[in-house]
């Protein structure tokens, strides 16, 4: 009990004790103990208990009992009052200790629950001992509350030959390690964002090691309690990392942990047991093609009695909010998928021997499930009862709303079978008679594809009969037979036998509709009625990239086929690409999608076909038609990694050639539909929606050892790519019904003689014969190796891309750049971990140009602001931040690229004189269209929601133009911008060397340019400042105020040590400053209008000076001259009088100096960590 009221506290412990305690009987005994004591069981009473004398008062007893443990004795009696007047006196109503125990723990339950509640404490599943290593970890390496810990363990870090034993703690953005041995500490401190590889070898010295490497270093682990689980832990935190490079999702915390075990871990974190939840029902969707949002509730040992071989096969049960699954321990034997739309009836049957806690489930499709020795059975039924009773709520709510839109009784009926969908529902799908209707997504003008392509193009007479017709009726009736013995839908047995009927090839009737059903894609289709022609008719009329590049591939999608050679064909294509486009923004539209969804539209209907795409693109090949085609170059690392397993011998002259890289992407991005015969790939496909991107690898490698002789003799990469090319071109398939379609091969072919011709089906089976070894799971981890060095590898492309633009325009060395752009990066992704005043969305854009890709808003850009730029200085810092960061921001979008970036730090590190000082006056003559920041924020994410690529291309050519300006051009600076220009002057020195010497040089240069503007208003004619008072009226007055009041609040607050200084008399006569004004601050840092008038004397050698006063001093008032101002020239010339300034603004700055103090500063703990990986430090 962790919160309970003052009149039932004591030390926040209530100790159970389990069968024997000491209680003396018909007295109240008070125990005073502590926790160590009760650890050794050594309890003490005020009864002096320990003397042999007064053993017999005392005796043991096997009930339980509540102890109480106080600060002091008076505490224990207050609560023991407490008691008795609350509890006993009621327990006395009750007649056997289970009551009583059930209304104690209520009691107990309930106070806590309202004291809880009243004191606003929310409930953590963390540990107390926990709670300390987050508190530790936070302190040790300065991390926010936002960077959450996941888990610790004990091992030794390897530096050189020596361990080190330590902690290793890992967070969601960081692995950290710790050290503290012989007075000698040691810091590790290495972001997963930069991971480049992260590998579990064992050596002879070191059986179990963890090594990760980044691009500059490399680090050892080892004597790990539990390797197996600190590696997935870490896999699973790198691959999240890698997630957020490649698509900016961020993590978001799961809280559904597994309900079924009811006894969950309590030693890890909260979120430890979400990323295991999480990645458990990863792989539960990949296990049984469920959709992407499904999340695993729990899984539990049993057996499924199976009608077709009479048998009990040993398995797991897999429970989730909308499914029931089963898998057995031999996973070809037999696997099952019951979506709970189809559920009737879930019933607990009779024990026995022979079926001991048996449970029934039957379906809609009179199909009856049996599962038997299931442990925790009305745990699993109550689970499955409350998922059944939520699929049934969401039914009948569906039935509301699509019964109202539907006009006939079959299309209300046909929706018992699906679950509510996110999206507005119009219209329902569910019976093969409703599916088929006829509806329009186009216009009236283009006719609408309302079955497959295929059956509408089949050059087949009705009496035509040949043998590959009897095959084919065979196949037909095989696949019929099947489904009588194993059930027909989403709820068929899956078994060998199912393989082998796939392998053989499906009918060309069935094709659509086994597609469906292994790929998954019939469920979401189910549970999404009406969302695709929504999404068509939302789609339609909208114009971006992604459909101009439709647009220009359509006519090339299988141009040889009849179904594409006319409008029916090409619009149904265009409608489900560019629905797709606009599901899927992310993706869009890639090369290869169009060739895929024209054979889908030919063996399903057109919504049919939309969901397999969706199925394909985001589940079975994830990332492969993103812009940069990540999920293919994965898989291509994969394969070559495979190659070299498999075809060692083969392995080193492709890789010499380069022809693994080169064949794998066409391959794998069309699934061979487009180096293959139509005919034969089809078959391809056909095994692939049943199993996987295995059967793409497997096949892959049986064609290069079906080649290998060959190949080894090549001299080239074209001679293996021929060879490659012939072979694929002559891969046949005898038993097809269709007329030969001929296949327009993208290689050109010697003149030799063509290939033999190769089966498709022995190749197929040639395939699982040499290579069927190979695991999904295996797959899967080679996936996460090869995806970190694909990201990186794109990552450093990108640096590399952005530096080679922007070197011809900056001083900066190409390394300076690179060392800026890490910086420039790491401060990027600090902010979308720990937050920031903008949504990252809008900053880190992977589909953008290089240059876009990281933008920086203006909290991020204070921090690099103040490592990195050599005007930073003081509490100041802020205010001239802000400044440079609205003239670096030249589109007003309130955020800054690199390009940007570096050119503000150019200037001021290698500029000249001239360019610094117009630097420094640009900032302080506010433009007029970015003067509120946090206004221009709010148009850019309204913007962001519908980007257009032609923005962006505008953009990129106006930045490439030379931008010349002349000093005239200029605007003026008036009197309140002149303030704030002079704040910034006397608050740049501090800590400088010159500081004295840099004051009075700047005092001389403000009293001259105020003199200069004084003595311009007298040469200013009355009817030109009527004029110019009449273009101050034609200003909008909301706006100049908006200046001024934006202008007062950027002053720095409560700042003593970068203020003006107070400079008396005596100091500013001086030779150089007969003829001068100077500025003098009364010390105060918040230099206001007002302050100017009451705290600012104007001081003049001689007798001269109190005469002048009154005349060119500023007003004793608090409102701004209007009349007043002066110009650029004006401002340069009045400085080039003063060395002291001139030799502060030529100063070199060393940048490198700066980017290696801006490391050291985060290696000791900024408030911003964002160094990702430094060399461990030891400190004594």
């Amino acid at each position: 009990a962790r919160a309970i009221p003052e009149t039932f506290l004591y030390c926040n412990i209530i100790f159970y004790c389990a069968n024997t305690e000491l209680i003396k009987p018909r007295t109240r005994t008070h125990l005073l103990f502590s926790s160590e004591q009760m650890k050794s069981l050594q309890i003490k009473t005020s009864n002096e208990m320990h003397d042999p004398k007064r053993l017999d008062s005392y005796y043991l007893t096997t009930q339980r009992l509540l102890f109480l443990a106080g600060s002091s004795r008076k505490e224990i009696t207050e609560n023991w009052e407490w008691l008795e007047q609350n509890l006993l006196q009621t327990l006395s109503i009750f007649e056997n200790e289970n009551d009583i125990t059930t209304f104690v723990k209520g009691k107990i339950q309930g106070i806590i629950a309202e004291y809880n509640k009243s004191h606003d404490i929310r409930e953590d599943d963390d540990t107390d001992k926990f709670k300390e290593a987050i508190a530790k970890f936070r302190k040790l390496f300065v991390m926010p509350e936002e960077e959450k810990l996941v888990n610790y363990y004990s091992c030794s870090y390897w530096k050189g030959k020596v361990p080190r034993q330590g902690w290793l703690y890992l967070s969601i953005n960081h692995l950290c390690f710790y050290s503290y041995l012989l007075g000698k500490e040691a810091k590790l401190v290495i972001r997963w964002a930069d991971v480049t590889q992260l590998e579990k070898n064992a050596t002879l010295l070191l059986p179990d090691m963890v090594r990760v490497s980044t691009r500059c270093s490399e680090h050892v682990f080892s004597v790990f309690l539990n390797i197996n689980e600190t590696f997935k832990l870490m896999e699973q935190l790198a691959n999240i990392a890698m997630r957020q490079l490649l698509d900016n999702k961020g993590f978001e915390q799961d809280r559904c942990l597994p309900k079924l075990k009811k006894k969950s871990p309590k030693k890890v974190s909260a979120l430890k047991r979400d990323l295991d939840a999480r990645a458990k029902s990863e792989r539960y969707r990949a296990l049984f093609r469920l959709p992407k949002d499904e999340k695993l509730d729990g899984h539990t040992d049993c057996t499924l009695w199976t009608p077709f071989n009479k048998m009990h096969i040993l398995g797991q049960m897999f429970v989730s909010t909308n499914y029931i699954c089963f898998t057995s321990k031999e996973e070809t034997i037999c696997s099952l998928i019951i979506p709970l739309r189809e559920v009737t009836i879930v019933e607990k049957a009779d024990s026995c021997n022979v079926l001991p806690s048996p449970l029934s489930i039957s379906t809609k499709n009179k199909m009856t499930f049996l599962f038997a020795n299931l442990k925790d059975r009305d745990f699993l039924v109550q689970r499955i009862s409350d998922f059944l009773q939520q699929t049934t709520s969401k039914i009948y709510f569906e039935r509301e709303i699509t019964g109202s839109l539907s006009s006939s009784d079959d299309e209300v009926s046909s929706q018992q079978g699906s679950v509510l969908s996110c999206s507005p529902q119009r219209s329902a799908l569910g019976s093969e008679g409703d599916s088929d209707r006829q509806f329009n997504l186009n216009d009236n003008r283009v006719p609408t594809a309302t079955q497959a392509l295929m059956t509408m193009y089949r050059r087949r007479s009705p009496e035509e009969f040949n043998p590959k017709l009897a095959k084919e009726f065979l196949k037909e009736q095989a696949w019929k037979n099947h489904f009588t013995e194993y059930g027909q839908g989403v709820c068929m047995y899956r078994t060998e036998k199912t393989k082998e009927l796939v392998l053989q090839g499906i009918p060309e009737n069935m094709r659509g509709e086994l597609w469906l059903l292994f790929s998954g894609a019939i469920n979401e289709m189910a549970t999404h009625p009406g969302y695709y022609e929504d999404l068509v008719e939302k789609s339609m009329g909208k114009y971006n990239l992604a459909t101009e590049e439709i647009e220009r591939d359509l006519h090339r999608s299988l141009p040889e086929h009849p179904a594409f050679q006319n409008e029916m064909g090409i619009a149904a294509l265009r409608r489900v690409l560019t629905a797709y486009a606009f599901r899927n923004p992310n993706i869009g539209y890639c090369q290869a999608m169009n060739i895929v969804t024209s054979v889908l539209l030919l063996y399903a209907k057109e919504e049919e076909a939309f969901w397999l795409l969706v199925a394909l693109c985001e589940r079975m090949l994830p990332d492969y038609y993103n812009t940069r085609v990540v999920g293919a170059l994965v898989d291509q690392g994969v394969f070559e990694e495979l190659a070299h397993v498999c075809v060692p011998q083969l392995y080193d002259c492709m890789q010499a050639l380069s022809v693994i890289s080169t064949i794998s992407l066409s391959w794998f991005l069309t699934l061979f539909l487009s180096v293959m015969p139509f005919e034969s790939a089809v078959v391809v496909v056909d095994c692939f929606f049943y199993e996987g991107i295995k059967v793409i690898f497997q096949l892959a490698l049986s064609v290069l050892d079906a080649n290998i002789h060959q190949l080894l003799s090549c001299k080239d990469d074209g001679e293996a790519m021929t060879i490659l090319g012939r072979y694929l071109d002559s891969v046949t398939n005898k038993d097809s019904t269709l007329p030969p379609i001929p296949h327009l091969h993208s290689l050109l072919t010697d003149n030799g003689e063509p290939h033999p011709e190769v089966d498709i089906f022995k190749l197929v089976r040639s395939s699982y014969e040499k290579f069927g070894s190979i695991r999904a799971d295996v797959i899967e981890q080679m996936r996460f190796k090869q995806r970190l060095r694909v990201i990186q590898a794109i990552e450093d492309t990108t640096k590399r891309n952005v530096v080679r633009t922007i070197v011809t325009e900056t001083p900066f060395s190409i390394d300076e750049l690179e060392e800026l752009y890490t910086l420039f990066k790491a401060e990027h992704l600090t902010s979308c971990y720990w937050g920031s005043t903008s949504n990252p969305m809008s900053r880190h854009d992977p589909s953008l140009p290089y240059l876009e890709q990281y933008r920086m808003d203006l909290e991020q850009f204070k921090v690099l602001f103040a490592l990195l730029f050599p005007w930073a200085c003081g509490t100041h810092t802020d205010d001239l931040a802000l400044r440079v960061f609205r003239l670096l921001d030249h589109n007003a979008d309130a955020l800054i690229n690199f390009r940007e970036f570096i050119s503000g730090l150019s200037v001021l590190c290698h500029g000249d004189l001239t360019e610094k000082l117009k630097f420094l006056y640009k900032i302080h003559v506010l433009p007029g269209g970015c003067l509120n920041v946090q206004h221009s924020v709010f148009c850019v994410v309204k913007k962001m929601h519908t980007p257009d690529y032609r923005t962006y291309m505008r953009l990129w050519n106006q930045e490439t133009k030379a931008k010349l300006e002349n000093m005239k051009d200029l605007p003026k600076l008036n009197q309140s911008q002149f303030i704030e220009l002079c704040k910034t002057l006397y608050n740049m020195f501090s800590e400088d060397p010159s500081e004295q010497e840099l004051y009075h040089a700047t005092a001389t240069v403000t009293s001259l340019l105020l003199e200069m503007g004084e003595v311009g208003k007298l040469f200013c004619s009355p009817a030109r400042r009527t004029d110019e008072e009449d273009e101050d009226e034609r200003i909008p007055p909301s706006r100049s105020k908006q200046e001024r009041h934006h202008l007062e609040d950027s002053s720095p607050k409560d700042s003593a040590t970068s203020s003006a200084m107070l400079i008396s008399d005596d100091e500013t006569k001086d030779d150089t400053s007969v003829s001068s004004y100077s500025v003098l601050s009364a010390g105060s840092h918040e230099l206001q209008c007002e302050d100017i008038a009451e705290d600012t004397v104007l001081i003049r050698s001689g007798a001269a000076a109190a005469g002048h006063h009154g005349r060119s001093g500023l007003p004793h008032s608090a409102s701004i001259d209007k009349d007043w101002a002066i110009t650029f020239e004006q401002f340069l010339a009045s400085v080039l009088t003063e060395q002291a300034l001139v030799q502060y603004l030529e100063k070199p700055v060393e940048i490198a100096a700066r980017i290696t103090n801006a490391k050291n500063v985060r290696k000791v703990g900024h408030q911003h960590m964002s160094v990702s990986d430094y060399e461990i430090s030891l400190s004594g």
